[in-house]
């Protein structure tokens, strides 16, 4: 394990001694579960270092979210980790990422103004600012993320594309429980209720996926009908339902070929995200 950026450094100049050795990244903010476990498993399987950094981005928190009482796990994390083939683990303090007078922030794509964007107005100056900062520090070939941030890995997709990083980024698939729930670090916030009321995510996911395959091509009939599955499960804080172009992520009023299907809603207390590509 290591913490400061000097020791990373030294022992990525060492790696970089092997040319053809291929470098993984899986950055994460750890509480680390099955979905972040899948990223890991890629990387080892594709790459010959793999290299998973734990660092809660306190730049990517608004006001009043979450970040005083995000789940930070570390020992149970690095025992985790300890089941997979990870070369390091990269571990810094906030003091370590940002230290005293550091003013630098990275002013995201496009595509960081939609969905997300509207919601949490800065949340992807601060992704986008420490994936840079780790993308220097790590020159790794490869960085892995998940389907279920998947406004975040298209963020980092067209910041690698504008600032031409040689880096290429993979997106695995979203690792879900056994009910449908996608795996987020925040799960772990829901009562056993609030669980059974978060199923409107992926149940409205399902819906809209099985009535397109079935001719159901509207955008607003589809949306019509997941807005209704949300109410069924009594979740009435929504801040969007949305069928966007997976490119671009503007709205679209018909599913034509390949379509992205993102809803975001409150559960509780617990903001949840998830999303599913839908084809025609």
């Amino acid at each position: 394990m290591v913490q400061s950026r000097q020791q990373l450094g030294q022992i990525m100049r060492s790696c970089r001694r092997h040319p053809d050795q291929i470098v993984g990244l899986v950055a994460t903010m750890g509480a680390l579960h099955a979905g972040h476990l899948s990223l890991v498993e890629a990387s080892a399987s594709q790459c010959d270092v793999t290299v998973v950094t734990i660092f809660v981005n306190p730049a990517q928190f608004g006001p009043h979210e979450d970040l005083s009482r995000y789940p930070q796990r570390f020992q149970e994390d690095l025992a985790a980790l300890s089941d997979y083939p990870v070369e390091i683990v990269f571990a810094p303090t906030q003091e370590e990422m940002y230290p005293p007078g550091s003013s630098t922030q990275v002013d995201p794509p496009q595509v960081a103004q939609a969905l997300e964007g509207r919601f949490r107005p800065n949340h992807f100056q601060g992704v986008a600012t420490i994936v840079l900062k780790l993308f220097h520090l790590i020159p790794a070939d490869i960085s892995f993320f998940g389907q279920k941030d998947y406004q975040q890995s298209l963020v980092i997709r067209h910041m690698i594309r504008d600032l031409d990083l040689p880096m290429r980024v993979v997106v695995c698939p979203t690792v879900r429980d056994g009910d449908g729930l996608a795996m987020s670090s925040r799960n772990s916030y829901l009562s056993p209720d609030e669980r059974k009321q978060a199923l409107a995510l992926s149940q409205s996911l399902k819906w809209a996926a099985q009535h397109a395959v079935d001719g159901e091509r509207r955008s607003a009939a589809l949306v019509s009908g997941m807005r209704h599955l949300f109410d069924e499960y009594g979740v009435t804080e929504i801040d969007y339902i949305a069928l966007v172009d997976p490119d671009t992520l503007q709205e679209v009023d018909r599913v034509q070929g390949t379509t992205l299907a993102a809803v975001a809603a409150h559960v509780g207390k617990t903001r949840l995200i998830d999303n599913c590509l839908i084809e025609s």
